[in-house]
Order: C-alpha cells, then structure tokens, then sequence
C-alpha cells in the first residue's frame, strides 16, 4: 500500500513486498530464492517473468546419487550444497521493473531495509517454524545469532530480530542495482558459500551467478466458464495443472451442485488425479526438454480426459494421457514433496493485476546463508533420480537447468474482459489445488475472497486423499469412502492463499483465514 500510495504500480508494489518479505519471512521466500511473476493489464494484455533459480553448470543427472550409484537420504541432498540453484528473484524484481516500474528502482527497497535495520517482531508463524525446523535455521552461525537464543532454543514470539547484513546487502543492491547481486562480493560469497558445502565436483561458480538470467515467457491461457484464465507456463507446472483441473470440469454443472455437495468435491478430487498424471510425466524446463503445453490444454484432450470422470464412482487407477507432442519415452520420477513459498497478489488504479509467487523451497531453504539471507534448496525439486526402468525422467538435474515447480500465479478475466481475480498460493503440491479450488468457489459458488479462499482443502495424492480436518468434509468421508476414494487421511491442511477480487464496482482483498492468529502478535 505505501508503493501504490506514493504513486508506484502494481509490479512496483509486487517487488517491494517481495523484498520485505525476505526480512520479515525468512523461512519461506526472499533474495535467496526465485519466483514467477504474471502481470495482467485492463486491456487484457498478459506477460509472464520466470525468476526460477538455476542448477550450477557442473550438475549433472547423478547430481543426487551417491558414488555407488544410490540415493542418500533426503536430509543430505537438502542441507548441503547440491540443493542449492542460483537466486532468481532480483533478477526477476528487475527486469519486471524495467520494462513495467513507475517507482524509482531503489525506492522498492526502502521499506526491507527499514525492517531489517530498525527490527520486526517475531509473529507466532515463525516461532513455529524456528521450532519445527531448528536444524535448517540453526545450521549457519549467521542464522542462529538471529533467530535463537544463546541456549539454542528459538526466539519467542514477540522478540524483536535486527539484521544489519541483510539491511546493508539491500542498500547495496537498491543503490547499483541487480549487477551488484549478481556480480562482486555477494557473488563471491554465495558461490562460495554453496561450494563449501557441496560433496562433489560441479558445485556452483561465480560464473553460474554471473550469467543468470530471468525470462520473459508466454503465458498459459485457457477458458473457464467464459472467462479467461491466465497463468506461468514451464518450468512451472502450476499453470497447465490448473487449467487443466478447471477444463476437465467445465462439463459439469458445478454451480448447481453447490459448494456443500460432496459430489462437487469428489469431481474435484478426480480432476486433479488426471492432471496430476501429466504433470508428473510431461512438466519440466522446456529449455531443455519438449513440453507439450498446447497438447495438454487442448479442449478435444482435455474432453477425452474428462469422460474419464464419473460422478458416481472414483478412477481405480490413474494414468497420464497422451497429448499432441507428448514423448511416450519418459519415466515418472522421483521428486520429494515441496514446501514454503509465499504468493501476493496486486492490484493497482489502473487495474492492473499483479500475481508473485516467491520461495527459497523448504522452510529456511537449504540453511546456508549468505549477507543476513536464506539461500534456497530448489535444486531438490528436480527428480533426483535421472531415469526408471532404463527411461529418462524429464525433470532430471542439468546443468543451467530450471526445476519444476508447482508455483500458480493467476489472472482472471470476467467474460467481459475485465479484470475480475488475482490469486496463487503457498504449499508446494498443494499449490495448483488450492489456487484451482479458489477460482472454483468466486466462478461457480460466487463467493467472495476470503470465502473462496477458506473453502475446505481437499487433495488427491495419486490414489491417497487428504481431506482438511474440522471441515465438513472431514465428517463426510465415509461418503467419499464409497465413492471409491478408500485411502483417506484427516489432517490440517497445508496452505496459504492469498487472492484480490472485482466485487462490484470495487476490489477486495483477502488472505487464507487459515493465517487468523498466526501472522499478529499477541
């Protein structure tokens, strides 16, 4: 609000909140990391900034596996330098700023450098998060000078946290910009730091940061119930995911099954079992390997894929299909569950929509750090086993490759081509879902924001199904038992939307309810 007040856009307030957030929200995005960025005009123009982070030029397929040629445990491939791809996110802040900013460049950084140099409160949120991963934000000396006490236990809520190397990097880079993160001494220190804590050859270089780029991309667009749907294409699998669970549905009269019909959810749940599959076979980098974006949001596939639905009873099995362009040569690999990442989402006076999503990957990323920040593990988003069964996984690591995300930034537009909803989410897998499920409530049920937002969670997890506990839905399962869904877990759900809505002739804007608690202090 303090970009747009003084006169900055949409892109100039995305970028200042990403950056306040590396102060703020350490354990979940920041200058670390990277992100996606989809910018949507009134006029209905879309661009799309890939900011996602880069394997070092060394990596190779078996970057994961040991020298006998297995798979250590996760925790190691985590915490070390093998996890680490090089930062996105100010290279991605700018070029979006070059080509859409209003506000002066260094002024975007006023407000991190504030809270990082002056000191903010540690809201409960984070208290939780230092608690569960004291390893991660503990592992650095830098992290646990500033987020735990002398006797190692994390800061309680309400502690204030200075962090004078963060403030002084963000001068720093405000005043001269990106090349100063990219180029001198917090390159040196990033490769540096990545190389100490890299077990093999092939670990980072400045070079690798010299020559990082962020991407402009062509959006991925589809229709839903008349309105047009806009999002990142790869090496995001959000966008296609979404538009592909929304497509699959059209064919059935949601609005009149309500918003409490279990059956709405059960159709929902099948719809991402089928894009789920192609996800997990077709997404990666399309730098590097043939993604069949056109096929996979074809409306003839996309009706193929959706007879396969049926109201009354759930799919005993699940497999990809075979869209236009797709290889029949590739193997489903191996990549953990993803986690952490924080999604805003902006609208300006002219109606500008702005949708970010930001990560460093898990909670504190890798746990090194550099100049006061978390450096991401992104790296293990890539399957970190190269083949199956004598098939190449698409998703393999390689050199100057990006990972597969699940990031979802969206735009939607009315059927009369206004501006009508921004939204994404944070979660990892969850992501497309919850961003999907969002769109679902204001489109089909009419919800407002925080409605549609706070709507139970439900997922499919290839033949598991995670239902939200103290929901309605929770209660239903036996109901969902005996449409075929016979794996269920009850659980709190794993997620954090946020979304701006048109609601008559003004805009609200809201957050997942689920946070209520979390992010005040007391």
């Amino acid at each position: 609000m303090a970009m747009l007040r003084r006169g900055g856009n949409a892109t100039d307030a995305a970028i200042a909140v990403m950056l306040a957030l590396t102060v703020v929200e350490p354990q979940s995005s920041g200058i670390g990391g990277g992100g996606f960025l989809v910018r949507g005009t009134a006029e209905g123009a879309v661009v799309t900034y890939d900011g996602r982070e880069t394997a070092p030029a060394g990596a190779s397929p078996d970057w994961f596996l040991a020298e006998d040629g297995s798979l250590p445990p996760f925790s190691e491939s985590v915490m070390s330098g093998l996890s680490v791809g090089v930062p996105g996110n100010i290279a991605l802040a700018a070029r979006a700023h070059a080509e859409h900013g209003r506000l002066e460049w260094a002024e975007l950084f006023q407000p991190a450098i504030a809270l990082a140099r002056e000191g903010f409160r540690i809201n409960p949120r984070l208290n939780g998060s230092l608690a569960s991963r004291s390893d991660r934000a503990g592992w650095s000396e830098s992290g646990k000078a500033l987020y735990f006490d002398p006797d190692g236990n994390p800061r309680e809520t309400g502690a204030l946290v200075v962090n004078e190397q963060l403030a002084q990097i963000l001068e720093v880079v405000a005043a001269a910009g990106p090349t100063a993160f990219y180029h001198g001494v917090n390159a040196e220190q990033i490769a540096g730091t990545v190389a100490a804590a890299t077990p093999r050859e092939g670990a980072m270089t400045v070079a690798d940061i010299h020559g990082y780029e962020a991407k402009l991309r062509d959006p991925v667009c589809g229709t839903y119930r008349e309105h047009r749907i806009c999002g990142m294409g790869p090496p995001t699998s959000g966008g296609t995911a979404v538009l592909q669970i929304l497509g699959q549905l059209e064919r059935f009269d949601l609005a009149a099954l309500g918003a409490e019909n279990l059956v709405a959810w059960h159709l929902f749940l099948e719809s991402q079992r089928l894009a789920y599959a192609d996800r997990e076979l077709y997404l990666a980098d399309a730098d590097f390997v043939p993604v069949p974006v056109a096929g996979l949001l074809d409306p003839a596939y996309l009706a193929r894929r959706s007879a396969l639905i049926d109201p009354d009873t759930s799919l005993a099995t699940v497999a990809a299909g075979v869209p236009d362009g797709a290889s029949n040569a590739l193997a489903d690999g191996d990549e953990p569950e993803e986690k952490g990442t924080s999604h805003f989402a902006v609208v300006d006076r002219d109606e500008t929509m702005v949708s970010y999503t930001s990560t460093i990957e898990s909670a504190f990323g890798s746990g090194l750090m550099t100049s006061g920040y978390f450096l991401n593990n992104e790296l293990t988003d890539f399957s970190r086993a190269p083949e199956v069964d004598g098939r190449l996984v698409a998703n393999r690591v390689e050199g100057g490759k990006r990972p597969r995300s699940s990031m979802s930034p969206m735009v939607v537009y009315d059927p009369q081509g206004r501006p009508l909803l921004v939204v994404g989410a944070a979660g990892g897998q969850t992501i497309p879902v919850q961003t999907a499920r969002s769109i679902i409530g204001v489109i089909d049920f009419g919800l407002d924001a925080e409605t549609a937002l706070g709507l139970p969670f439900v997922m499919a997890y290839g033949d598991m199904v995670l239902v939200e506990e103290s929901t309605w839905l929770e209660s239903a399962i036996p109901q969902l038992q005996a449409l075929g869904h016979t794996q269920i877990t009850a659980r709190a759900a794993p997620v954090k939307a946020g979304a701006v809505l048109r609601r008559g002739d003004g805009w609200e804007s809201a957050r997942d309810p689920r946070l209520e608690g979390l992010l005040e202090l007391p």
